[in-house]
Parts: structure tokens; C-alpha cells; sequence
């Protein structure tokens, strides 16, 4: 079991990885980051918007599903949030150089992590 600060230094050790964060979904404010080279609260409150637009959109397709993550491909980035399923209301938020990553190990390693996470 790992607590938020030394889970997002583990998510920051994943090949590849530029920035890491754990997010309030309701609030959009960052509860843990660690990395550089983005506005982290910044982001934080952008991708916010992201999750519940989603959610609102699955509710109104009548889904019934629940998200494992969100991803977002840019040119020289992967972007991922992943809502924490045992603690609803937070979201991991997971910033890759495409270049040095593999994504597939990265979803599974962040997975891994959000298991261990304790808030």
C-alpha cells in the first residue's frame, strides 16, 4: 500500500513518463504530482472537464459502464487519465514521451499502482 506522494513518484518511474498526478474530479484540483514541463493545475482542471463530459455522455447513451482510462495521442505525447476505482472521485493523470514509452506498459504499470494507492 503506498500513500499519494510515493505513488506518484512510482508512476513517474514508468519509461517514458514526463508528469504524474493524482486528481479530484469533483474539485479539479491536484492532490499529488510529481515531473515538470506542464502546468500541472492547469491540466488538472482541463482534463477534469474531460472525465465528466465523458461520463455525462455515457450516462446519456444509457452505458451502464464504467471507464478504465481515457487516452489522448498527441504528436510527441501519450495523455492518461484513469479514474481510480476504489477511490471514486479521483483520476490518475499520467503524462508519456511518446518516443521513450511503450503504452501498453504503461496502462498495465499505472493500473498496478492505482491498486496499491492509498488515500
Amino acid at each position: 500500500m503506498a500513500n499519494l506522494k510515493d505513488s506518484v513518484n512510482e508512476l513517474l518511474a514508468i519509461d517514458g513518463a514526463l508528469v504524474s498526478a493524482i486528481v479530484d474530479s469533483n474539485s479539479g484540483m491536484v492532490l499529488s504530482h510529481a515531473g515538470s514541463g506542464i502546468d500541472i493545475e492547469l491540466a488538472a482542471a482541463g482534463n477534469t472537464e474531460v472525465m465528466r463530459a465523458k461520463l455525462k455522455t455515457m450516462h446519456m447513451l444509457g452505458l451502464g459502464d464504467q471507464i478504465d482510462d481515457i487516452l489522448i495521442t498527441l504528436a510527441k505525447q501519450y495523455h492518461i487519465i484513469r479514474p481510480m476505482s476504489k477511490h471514486e472521485g479521483l483520476f490518475i493523470y499520467l503524462v508519456l514521451d511518446k518516443a521513450r514509452s511503450n503504452l501498453a506498459l504503461a496502462r498495465r504499470k499505472a493500473q498496478d499502482i492505482e491498486a496499491s494507492i492509498v488515500v
